[in-house]
């Protein structure tokens, strides 16, 4: 027992060297609770689109059916608590709201060279085999997290920690190795709502439990196509993901702002102008974003995000309105559904303009457009 306790301060040791600001240390056998509430999750459609739930489910609540051979899951996170409220930011409406974790480097990237490290150190130590997964894999990082201590899942259903607030990214190393388990954390989130009470969307049908349907990290970032009517004007100048209900956790308080390096934030990603992200094309867009997790959305479905928190805006100027103006002749469909929709929003259009738009934009139009174009003035 000494020297299994002895190891396992080794590894937390070498988790820290690596930059890790919490590793612990559970075993790998099933998670009954965690399987039971993601089967109801998918049961009542709150993933929406985002078809890859429903696959796997067996492994994502047992790490043994996932990789037999591992004995234990060696849990680490990494804090990336921002140095200012990210709230301010809904208040510059001409300016894009992107998620704090999103401005930094593309923490898939840096996480796993991490967790790789470490993976190397610990095989050099135990000759152990070892996995290692970060957010891609079909793990269920934050009731394993919350099993091995590093925190809970509050309200808003993300993994809140007592040292480092709701920001903390998850990565984990499965081990066939036998190694004392750390004990779980306890929920603290008390009477509070604030998370719930945030959301412009009215996401969750009760505390702990997400629609995923109605998010807006998810809208931007996971939902293809054009976003629900209803759920537009609430969006705000949201262009990727959302931090409200992280932001306004009590438990911030406490948060340190990151220290790691390669998550820094990108400043050219910190309060983006929406007219020239407007102009992006796809080449431009992949230039302007490399390296970071926005790339991977996509142009199109990002550009359309622009659209919505152009049309959001309260008092659009000449320049704003041109820029929608602009997009109407976009090669992507589901881009100009937008800019017809966000149009509408920022101009009161009679029906003689109307019909000049749907004139103007014949052989541009397909059945998301005709869809738009048939709303307006409504």
């Amino acid at each position: 027992m000494a020297g299994s306790e002895s190891l396992k301060a080794k590894i937390v040791a070498e988790a820290n060297a690596q930059g890790f600001d919490v590793c612990r240390i559970i075993g790998a056998g099933a998670d009954a609770a965690a399987g039971d509430g993601l089967r109801a999750y998918i049961d009542a459609r709150h993933h929406g689109q985002m078809q890859w739930m429903e696959t796997r489910m067996d492994e994502r609540a047992a790490p043994q059916k996932l990789w037999p051979e591992a004995q234990s899951v060696i849990m680490l996170g990494v804090n990336y608590g921002p140095d200012s409220d990210p709230l301010e930011a809904l208040k510059e409406t001409d300016k894009g709201a992107i998620s704090v974790y999103a401005q930094r480097r593309d923490y898939h990237d840096v996480i796993k060279k991490k967790l790789k490290a470490l993976a190397r150190a610990v095989v050099t130590q135990t000759g152990a085999e070892v996995k290692v997964f970060v957010d891609t894999a079909p793990v269920m990082e934050k009731p394993l997290a919350m099993r091995a201590g590093l925190g809970w899942q509050g309200k808003h259903t993300n993994l809140v920690s007592r040292d480092f607030g709701s920001w903390l990214f998850l990565g984990s190393v499965f081990i066939t190795l036998a190694l004392p388990q750390d004990e779980s954390e306890t929920d603290h989130c008390g009477a509070c709502t604030a998370c719930l009470d945030v959301c412009p969307t009215k996401a969750f049908p009760a505390p702990y439990q997400i629609d995923a349907r109605r998010c807006i990290s998810y809208l931007t970032i996971e939902h293809k196509g054009m976003i629900d009517r209803d759920l537009r004007p609430l969006m705000g100048n949201h262009i990727y993901g959302c931090d409200d209900c992280l932001a306004v956790c009590p438990w911030n308080k406490f948060a340190q702002t990151a220290a790691e390096a390669k998550l820094a934030l990108q400043s050219d990603y910190d309060r983006p102008d929406l007219i020239s992200l407007s102009r992006l094309d796809d080449a431009a867009f992949r230039a302007f974003f490399a390296g970071t997790p926005i790339k991977r959305s996509g142009r199109d479905n990002f550009i359309r995000n622009v659209l919505m928190a152009l049309g959001n805006m309260e008092a659009p100027t000449p320049a704003h309105i041109e820029a929608v103006r602009a997009r109407l002749d976009d090669a992507a469909e589901l881009v100009r559904a937008s800019a017809v929709w966000a149009l509408g929003q920022m101009l009161d259009m009679n029906a003689e303009e109307i019909d000049t738009l749907r004139h103007n934009m014949v052989g541009q139009t397909g059945a998301l457009v005709e869809e738009e174009l048939a709303q307006l003035g409504n």
